[in-house]
């Protein structure tokens, strides 16, 4: 038995570096492990939230003159045929703090159902995402019964502020912009991209450019996924920590030009956690809680100016058994710990990742803000024995 889950674990290993070779769109653009950072687990297919089967990602990425630094981010939980046929999952969210915003979240608390597609945008951003996402539905369901229309009038839309670097008030994003993300959505056998993509263009993270990651973990004692993505806005340069070191900390000895980026607490980070696990509702609650332990673990601590709001779903169908009921099958509580440790292994490994794809950008009011240095991270985890051959 030992064996064959080694063998499971390094087909897994080479599977994953395969891919992300053979994949990539920027194959000289390197992840977190690819720069020795350790992280537990193993990651399944891509490293990524599309890892579980029919789920799917789109986005489109504003960057126009010297202000516009912004996007629109998709996810369609079940693909967007699903989603089109109303066929919803169940899903839970959380708030590690409430200083921000996902609309559609009191009907999931009061139905346990996710029947629309996830957008991630700006903070001014909501209103037209809301709106432009129920529009996108009505133009590709013109047959559609209205009573199951209603089934998508309440869309989840999520926010982090980018006004740093985004002319924010110039609200940008338009219709043809959420149309785009939600039309050009993939799923299996595609990348995705990271760093300045989509709803994650203009944030930052611990002093630094960050933006859109994503990661996931194979359980292979289960034969489940766990994926996550991230849009990453959160914490102060100091309390940066990865793989255990105060990268933060080492940073700020070192570190010779003075940013621009105000030492504060402020900005927010969502999370979309997404499992082929069999979950109910309360579960998902359990998984999305576990989505603050990842954070913590990088020194975040849901500050007082935060939006830190999580949102879990399953991909598993909702069977109809008779014209008035359904039936699903869960799985026990005393077998979900795996999950809980590979939603927080995920979240981590995410916003790393989110951090490490960024590139430096300059924007609103000639503001700036550096992409962290992976010779630097290198070396400080090196100084600390903390980097991987």
């Amino acid at each position: 038995m030992s064996i064959r889950i080694i063998n499971v674990r390094q087909i897994l290993l080479l599977f994953y570096i395969f891919n992300t070779i053979a994949h990539s769109s920027d194959p000289k653009k390197p992840r977190a492990r690819d720069l020795g950072i350790p992280f537990n687990g193993i990651p399944d297919r891509y490293n990524s939230i599309i890892d579980v089967q029919g789920v799917e990602v789109g986005f489109s990425t504003i960057i126009k003159g010297d202000s516009i630094r912004t996007g629109v981010t998709a996810i369609f939980p079940r693909g967007a045929s699903k989603v089109l046929q109303n066929q919803p999952c169940f899903a839970n969210w959380f708030s590690l703090n409430g200083n921000g915003e996902m609309t559609g979240i009191h009907w999931i608390t009061e139905s346990g159902f996710l029947t629309t597609p996830i957008l991630i945008t700006n903070t001014n951003s909501i209103g037209i995402c809301h709106d432009s996402l129920f529009k996108w539905y009505l133009t590709r369901n013109v047959s559609t019964p209205m009573v199951n229309i209603f089934n998508v009038s309440l869309p989840v839309v999520a926010e982090t502020y980018d006004g740093l670097l985004n002319d924010i008030n110039g609200f940008h994003v338009k219709q043809e912009h959420v149309f785009e993300a939600l039309d050009n959505s993939k799923g299996s056998d595609s990348i995705i991209p990271e760093g300045n993509v989509g709803g994650g263009t203009g944030m930052i993270s611990f002093g630094f450019k960050a933006g859109t990651g994503t990661s996931s973990r194979f359980i292979e004692n289960l034969n489940y996924t766990v994926g996550v993505l991230v849009q990453s806005n959160f914490g102060r340069k100091s309390q940066l920590i990865i793989a255990g070191v105060p990268v933060g900390e080492e940073i700020l000895k070192i570190e010779k030009n003075n940013t621009m980026v105000p030492d504060k607490d402020m900005g927010s980070i969502i999370v979309i956690i997404a499992t082929d696990a069999p979950l109910l509702p309360h579960q998902l609650k359990r998984l999305t809680h576990r989505a603050s332990l990842g954070i913590g673990k990088l020194g975040g601590i849901g500050g007082d100016s935060s939006g830190d709001i999580f949102l879990a779903f399953s991909t598993v169908d909702i069977s109809d058994k008779t014209s008035t009921t359904k039936t699903v099958e869960f799985l026990l509580n005393d077998e979900i710990n795996p999950l809980f440790e590979a939603t927080i292994q995920c979240v981590e490994e995410a916003i790393v990742n989110a951090m490490v794809a960024a590139e430096t950008m300059i924007g609103h009011n000639g503001f700036k803000v550096d992409a962290i240095l992976h010779d630097t991270l290198i070396k400080i985890l090196k100084k600390y024995n903390k980097l991987n051959d």
